[in-house]
């Protein structure tokens, strides 16, 4: 089956949500994006998987689908999700972070350095 990168972001812009842009948009990586913000169902979604209301969220979803493919690693409570690889989901990464993950699930095939 088809994965599909899905960013879960809020209307209202972050360092972090311009930062995992510029990677999609550096990459011309297509995504999908939800609103945390014009969802109920997306915000508890995330303030279930990362105990915070953190975006941007991005998972590695079944095309079509917008939750994480297979189960992902859980964070101890209270824990910052930032930046933390937990499997099929990436939290707030910085630049190298999510290039990283995005080579580990294969949507990238090198990292490109400016």
């Amino acid at each position: 089956m088809k994965k599909e990168l899905v960013l879960y972001s809020r209307t209202t812009g972050c360092p972090f949500i311009t930062i995992a842009k510029r990677v999609l948009r550096d990459y011309a990586l297509p995504y999908r994006e939800v609103f945390i913000d014009k969802d109920e169902l997306y915000k508890k979604r995330v303030l279930d998987w990362t105990g915070f209301l953190s975006v941007p969220t991005i998972i590695v979803a079944h095309e079509g689908e917008d939750l994480p493919f297979e189960p992902f690693e859980p964070l101890e409570s209270g824990r910052s999700p930032r930046g933390i690889d937990r499997g099929s989901m990436i939290t707030e990464p910085n630049l190298e972070e999510f290039a990283q993950w995005l080579l580990k699930h294969g949507f990238i095939s090198e990292i490109v350095t400016d």
